[in-house]
């Protein structure tokens, strides 16, 4: 068997930078003193004269890419989620999601994957964060490919984008014939006895769950979920007419992520018993990246005891 490639999404983050960086001209990047961190180093090297560092003030950084991108440029401003969506809420409210501005956001090192840099900088709260920012469009790719087209294909569309990147290295799951498409989410499984929705780094632990499931006589059906905000309520909701149940998994609090928005969409359009895994509203803490995600249940043995769970409640 062929070794599994493992990329962080952030390291592909850096990368499509510069690839549209010598495609596209109409566009800067700022960073918050964490280029190296970030992967901006990547355009930075390659661009110096269209990169900006704005120094540990990120609040400011915001302010500086919403004066930037009135002028007619696009902006790329990129720190930890836990400083872009946390600490500088305010400013991308107030300055960049209200005039609607073409400012995207490229926030690394979320979730408790980002794992030895503890609970203090493990964001478990950003999506639900951005979410509630009206126009604000969310994308957490699932690996390094998605990651890839989700950065061209923000740079395409007006407004605002927060992009969610991760620090760890994971499993590859797409080629590069895959076409991302913001708002549309993916079918990878086909099953009949509940519906699995997950997004980021969750994707690759739902598709080894449900491998393990099929032994067992279960079939369900995946879902990669990288656009949460617009969602794909179609395909969420046509999946629970087949199924019956639903199990969402994400990397984030289960209070106003992925499963929220399933649920606010599920309930609004066709009902059905929903278990949600995540964060259980609990901060995170120091320590190994992948033993924390096993330890918090963030993993394909949770959700296939999720998966019984929900089956049992139809």
């Amino acid at each position: 068997m062929a070794d599994i490639i493992k990329k962080a999404t952030r390291d592909a983050y850096g990368e499509a930078l510069a690839e549209l960086g010598k495609v596209n001209s109409d566009f800067v990047v700022l960073d918050a003193d964490l280029a190296k961190a970030t992967k901006t180093g990547i355009f930075k090297a390659a661009f110096p004269e269209r990169f900006f560092d704005c120094g540990i003030a990120e609040s400011n950084m915001m302010g500086i890419a919403a004066g930037i991108a009135s002028t007619g440029l696009t902006v790329f401003a990129s720190t930890f989620a836990m400083f872009a969506a946390g600490r500088a809420f305010e400013q991308v409210r107030n300055s960049i999601g209200y005039p609607h501005l073409n400012v995207k956001i490229g926030a690394t090192h979320a979730g408790v994957s980002a794992g030895e840099d503890g609970a203090s900088h493990q964001c478990n709260e950003d999506i639900a964060l951005m979410r509630t920012i009206p126009g604000m469009t969310i994308i957490n790719p699932a690996d390094a490919v998605e990651a890839k087209k989700a950065v061209f294909a923000a740079a395409k569309i007006d407004g605002p984008v927060y992009m969610r990147f991760g620090r760890m290295a994971v499993p590859t799951i797409f080629d590069d014939s895959y076409n991302f498409e913001i708002g549309k989410g993916n079918l990878l499984k086909e099953g009949s006895d509940c519906t699995v929705i997950a997004t980021g780094l969750l994707v690759n632990e739902a598709l080894i769950a449900a491998e393990e499931l099929k032994n067992e006589g279960i079939s369900v059906d995946v879902i990669n979920i990288a656009t949460i905000k617009p969602l794909d309520v179609d395909l969420v909701v046509s999946s629970a007419k087949k199924t019956g149940c639903v199990v969402t998994a994400e990397e984030h609090n289960i209070i106003g992520g992925l499963g929220g928005a399933v649920c606010e969409a599920l309930s609004e359009n066709y009902p059905v018993p929903v278990i949600r895994i995540g964060m259980n509203d609990v901060f995170g803490k120091s320590g190994d990246g992948a033993k924390l995600l096993h330890e918090f249940g963030l993993d394909a043995e949770n959700i296939k005891a999720q998966v019984k769970k929900a089956i049992s409640l139809k």
